[in-house]
């Protein structure tokens, strides 16, 4: 799994697919510390204990850097960015059922904008799995030799 690049200054207009999704009740919006108990155990649960302490962390951030899908006062997905290192987006999921509804692109437009307005002008994102994802939603590029990049050594590697 390689890392892939992000031009940051040329992200799509997400505003329609946040519309369409609002009119089916999904909302997407930045997580708050109030939700770290509830967001934290949820992500570990269907994202594993690695994903887990990463979304731990991105709540650290001031703000934090982790945005939540909701349906009703049910967390459908998550994503994170600046957990693992900084300038990094991920980790990421949205539960199977709710899978193809274009969630998951909402979460990673809002994600990016969010490191945007930090400052970057890039974006990483770190140990791609479905990278024609990546690419037909913000046109991410491979990063050559970035694999296994900064998860060579991290104790979730070794099972």
């Amino acid at each position: 799994m390689s890392d892939m690049l992000v031009k940051l200054y040329e992200l799509p207009d997400d505003s329609g697919l946040i519309a369409r999704l609002e009119g089916e009740g999904i909302r997407i919006r930045r997580a708050m510390t109030p939700d770290k108990f509830r967001v934290v155990p949820w992500v570990q649960e269907h994202a594993g204990l690695s994903a887990a302490g990463e979304g731990d962390v991105s709540f650290s951030n001031k703000p934090a850097s982790c945005f939540i899908a909701t349906l009703d006062a049910d967390i459908i997905g998550y994503a994170c960015y600046d957990a693992t290192c900084i300038n990094f987006f991920g980790p990421t999921l949205v539960k199977d059922a709710y899978q193809g509804k274009g969630i998951g692109k909402a979460l990673l437009i809002r994600s990016l904008r969010g490191m945007l307005d930090k400052g970057y002008a890039y974006a990483i994102i770190g140990g791609v799995g479905p990278a024609s994802f990546y690419k037909h939603c913000v046109g991410a590029m491979p990063i050559p030799g970035s694999t296994p990049g900064i998860y060579a050594d991290y104790l979730g590697r070794r099972g």
